[in-house]
């Protein structure tokens, strides 16, 4: 089996939302369906760290939910900016259950073991610079679920890989609550989404003291789940 993933696929399959309005999103559905069948098994496992749907409810996610159980492999979410359907992990395992969504998995506070070789962990994130009191609190609290998910893969013995929504480090800025976490617990690859459009061409792919980072937000892979493990 193999890992991929892809970010902010921004589903609003009930036309309540259309992406269109985006420049390079034209028909982004469609080709995102096509592009995953052509690279994604059965037997893999794709990450979607945020951004999965425009919903407010998950009833009104419904559709959104059932196109993504219907590709291949195995899906691990973790919540985004504009994922607002997410509510408490009971509710939302629930709803997946009750609706049949046996291939829709959450990263929330834990670790998730993929093939025996690695172990999918990480959190949302939140903004660099982020100096109110109310930012500040949510920033902290991101910081310490990364790190309990990090250390949750690492109970695995596997390799962890780290995921995050908002990205560690962009355009120069960097934010060093988070990216401490993840040098104090070992980690050497880190994947996050959240930049779109003209943004793209300041994302940071790189090695940065000795961590990889690689942006994955759809428009950046062209709608294409990138491949993680193994490489080709």
């Amino acid at each position: 089996m193999a890992l991929f993933a892809i970010g902010d696929p921004h589903l609003s399959l009930d036309g309540s939302k259309p992406m269109t309005v985006f420049s390079g999103w034209d028909n982004h559905v469609e080709r995102l369906e096509k592009n995953w069948r052509n690279v994604v098994s059965p037997e893999d496992t794709v990450v979607i760290p945020g951004d999965l749907s425009w919903a407010m409810s998950l009833e009104q996610a419904r559709e959104d939910f059932a196109f993504l159980h219907r590709l291949p492999g195995q899906k691990l979410i973790l919540k985004g900016n504009h994922d607002y359907w997410w509510c408490t992990r009971r509710k939302m395992e629930a709803f997946f259950e009750e609706q049949g969504f046996t291939s829709l998995h959450f990263v929330h506070n834990d670790a998730v073991p993929v093939d025996g070789t690695m172990a999918v962990c990480g959190t949302r994130g939140w903004f660099f610079d982020a100096e109110e009191d109310a930012d500040r609190k949510v920033l902290l609290r991101e910081v310490g679920r990364l790190r309990t998910s990090i250390r949750a893969a690492k109970s695995t013995g596997l390799e962890p890989i780290a995921f995050l929504h908002y990205p560690p480090l962009y355009a120069g800025q960097t934010c060093p609550e988070l990216i401490a976490v993840l040098l104090e617990e070992g980690i050497k690859r880190c994947y996050y989404g959240h930049i779109h459009s003209y943004g793209i061409r300041q994302a940071f792919n790189g090695v940065a003291d000795g961590i990889e980072y690689r942006l994955i937000s759809a428009d950046a892979l062209s709608f294409c789940p990138q491949r993680i493990f193994p490489t080709l």
